[in-house]
């Protein structure tokens, strides 16, 4: 009776480890971004976990961590050097805190369109920018897309450079953007993230700057009246990963993983495309007040004067190579 019991116990650990080892064998992929998950961000998340699935099913599971979970920019990007966080879907705008060769990608008015800006990152000056993460302890594997950033704020109507005098707007950490907007005589009000709608709503910052995209999924028209279609600074994305995951993988799972992050880019291009248009509608017809005839001329006339600073940064050389292609 003894021996009976005891092999059937057996028969059941056995059984019970077969069911357990498909769940055991799947790799938990922590990945952070700052907004919603029904954005931008989170179409590329989703467009990434479906293409690891298909090449190599059972094998990952993302967990994703949305609307600034584990940290700001900053600290999700700090989280990536050491190891704590395994993947981001994040902007240059803190990364080049990080890699500060990135920032040339932020300099107002430099990109004349969408098609412009995407084939730079996609050819060879955005690709060599990638081999440069590395060097920080960062894999960056592929170039998302947020558009082109544009101006709210609960004051006035924006049509010209007079209009944003006085204004205080949150900036990202970004040096590129704060000397732009300085120069145009808007009080720039550098702030994480996280701390922007609360700020908002409580009237320390009169508004803000970002693509439509992130106005739309994170409703800003619920604390911001004007939106003016400034289209001041093309705002790339970055799909990152930790050196401590990435370099554990095998071969083929690297593969996958690149292809992946390439799939989730064109996820993230085709949403912000879909919502150029869409978002601008609905933004509206939830009463925000939408300027179009933004006189862009004569922000980009100030705005160039002081390019000479970009050139110095950056080198002219490759701020007149991007304007070129």
């Amino acid at each position: 009776m003894k021996k009976s019991w005891f092999n059937k116990l057996l028969l059941c650990g056995f059984i019970s480890s077969i069911c357990m080892t498909p769940a055991l064998a799947e790799r938990s992929i922590k990945l952070a971004n700052a907004i919603a998950k029904d954005s931008h961000y989170g179409a590329a998340v989703t467009a990434l976990e479906e293409s690891l699935q298909q090449a190599l099913p059972g094998k990952f599971k993302v967990e994703h961590f949305a609307n600034s979970a584990l940290g700001g920019e900053r600290e999700v990007i700090e989280g990536i050097q050491l190891g704590t966080i395994d993947a981001a879907v994040l902007s240059t705008s803190t990364a080049l805190n990080f890699v500060p060769e990135v920032g040339v990608f932020d300099i107002p008015f430099l990109f004349r369109d969408l098609a412009h800006a995407r084939s730079v990152l996609d050819g060879e000056i955005g690709q060599d920018m990638l081999k440069k993460f590395p060097q920080r302890n960062i894999i960056a594997l592929a170039w998302g897309d947020q558009g082109f950033r544009h101006l709210t704020n609960n004051k006035v109507v924006v049509k010209t450079p007079d209009d944003v005098k006085g204004l205080k707007i949150r900036t990202t950490e970004n040096p590129v953007h704060i000397a732009a907007f300085k120069h145009l005589g808007i009080l720039a009000t550098p702030m994480a993230w996280p701390e922007v709608q609360p700020a908002l709503q409580q009237g320390t910052i009169d508004g803000q700057e970002n693509p439509i995209a992130v106005i739309v999924s994170m409703k800003l028209n619920q604390v911001q009246k004007h939106l003016a279609l400034t289209g001041h600074v093309y705002s790339p994305a970055l799909i990152i990963f930790s050196p401590a995951f990435y370099n554990s993988l095998s071969q083929d799972e690297q593969a996958a993983l690149q292809a992946a992050s390439l799939d989730a880019a064109k996820a993230m291009r085709k949403y912000v495309d879909d919502i150029e248009q869409s978002g601008i509608t609905s933004l509206k017809e939830a009463g925000m007040i939408v300027t179009e005839d933004v006189d862009k001329q004569a922000f980009a006339k100030i705005v160039k004067a002081i390019y000479p600073e970009y050139y110095q940064r950056y080198s002219q050389e490759i701020i007149d190579k991007i304007i070129a292609q």
